[in-house]
């Protein structure tokens, strides 16, 4: 059952599709691309790198739950009010294949929200085939007055 919302803001999400070369910190190391954003719903990629890979030749696991922790956050900007802010407060994430080479892809998918909180599930994939099945919480916080 697809969940509905209040308030849905495309403006927010075009800003997510748009900001990929213009943002900060761990989604601009990643190179974290947003290539879709609907209500409830984002898919972003990265393309695998030497430096994410680990002595075996596989991308390190940090590397995944970064991009799957920044999505589970992401996805809900779009439907909550501007200035509002989410923070992770727990996630977990099962790693179901190596990956090597190619391109990850995390779709984000918000499956139960509150006006305090939303749990968000994140299905990975890596050309394809599925690599790690994420869930997490997340706080919905308005701004302090």
């Amino acid at each position: 059952m697809a969940l509905t919302f209040d308030h849905f803001d495309q403006e927010v999400a075009d800003a997510f599709v748009r900001i990929h070369e213009a943002q900060p910190g761990l989604p601009k190391f990643l190179g974290l691309r947003v290539e879709t954003v609907e209500a409830g719903r984002m898919v972003a990629s990265i393309e695998v790198r030497e430096e994410f890979l680990n002595p075996f030749k596989s991308m390190h696991g940090g590397i995944l739950a970064g991009m799957v922790d920044h999505v589970l956050g992401a996805v809900l900007y779009p439907v909550i009010p501007r200035g509002w802010w989410a923070a992770t407060t727990e996630f977990k994430l099962n790693y179901l294949a190596p990956v090597r080479t190619g391109t990850v892809t995390a779709e984000a998918t918000i499956i139960s929200m509150t006006k305090r909180t939303a749990v968000v599930r994140v299905e990975v994939t890596n050309d394809d085939r599925a690599v790690c099945a994420a869930q997490g919480t997340v706080l919905i916080q308005q701004p302090k007055s």
